[in-house]
């Protein structure tokens, strides 16, 4: 199967399982609704897509990477909702569609950023999730870390930070391994927890592309927030680099922002037992996303 096609293939499978999970509770609370609208308003599903794809190679239970997926999901959906908010970024768009505070107002985008992450860690630590308490209270340690001031939170405050004053490249670079490569280099990283693997070996290779994978994703984010089309990434475009944002492009020309994720991309996948295999989905993927257009 191509690539785009299992891309697609397995969001469709993720969403269905995300849905389904989401509608089960029977909750119909406006907040409830506004964390449904929040984490199934369309996306790429490239976090879940990793989960998935590495937990098939580890053969780990489909019950159990499935809820890993979700509940990463949710981490990276709630740092969505909260960066679209007026006193961050200030969006009123998001994969073409009224950001969740504009939909449902900010208090409530708030709340239900905040109840997402808060659901994720309910889903790890659910006793559905029959894995060893140990195994649990890693996998919840380590997303919690990244959620929160040495991840996800850490980065989004720099991003803040930022645009009051001149920067350099390397605290860019920096920022995007806070706000965006930690929560790739998890996806990496908790399937192998999940497994109960020993290897060392294997977890440091996992690592280094789940960090390379995830500054890539970011400086082709820069790169699209400054020659992208709105009507393909259905969002603003330009406006993180006017704002004067912490945006690679303001260091690097296009060329040099695609050999920059080029050389991470090598050093990934060259050495690796993993990834080595220029037809495996993982080395695919992480040469495909230099050259996305969304």
């Amino acid at each position: 199967m191509k690539l785009t096609k299992k891309l697609q293939s397995t969001s469709k499978e993720f969403n269905l399982y995300a849905r389904n999970y989401l509608s089960s509770t029977k909750e119909n609370t406006i907040l409830w609704k506004a964390m449904q609208y929040g984490t199934i308003n369309g996306g790429k599903r490239i976090r879940p897509f990793l989960i998935i794809e590495l937990s098939k190679l580890l053969k780990i239970k489909k019950s159990h990477y499935m809820r890993l997926a979700l509940a990463t999901e949710l981490v990276h959906a709630y740092s969505l909702i909260h960066d679209d908010l007026p006193g961050m970024d200030n969006d009123d768009l998001r994969r073409g569609k009224p950001t969740t505070h504009k939909k449902f107002g900010e208090a409530t985008a708030i709340l239900a950023g905040n109840s997402l992450l808060t659901l994720s860690f309910q889903l790890l630590s659910d006793p559905a999730m029959l894995v060893s308490p140990s195994i649990k209270s890693n996998i919840i340690h380590s997303l919690s870390k990244i959620s929160g001031y040495k991840g996800l939170a850490g980065g989004q405050s720099y991003d803040l930070l930022f645009e009051k004053k001149v920067v350099n490249e390397k605290q860019i670079v920096m920022m995007h391994e806070l706000k965006t490569a930690r929560l790739f280099e998890f996806c990496m990283i908790a399937p192998l927890m999940l497994s109960n693997s020993k290897s060392i070996k294997k977890m440091n290779e996992l690592r280094t592309y789940g960090k390379n994978f995830g500054l890539i994703f970011q400086a082709t984010d820069d790169l699209l927030d400054f020659v992208g089309k709105k009507k393909i990434l259905g969002k603003s475009t330009q406006k993180d680099f006017k704002k004067n944002k912490g945006n690679i492009m303001k260091y690097m020309s296009v060329k040099a922002v695609k050999d920059y994720c080029n050389n991470l991309a090598i050093l990934a996948t060259s050495n690796s037992s993993f990834f080595k295999n220029k037809n495996n989905v993982f080395n695919l993927l992480i040469f495909h996303i230099i050259n996305r257009v969304r």
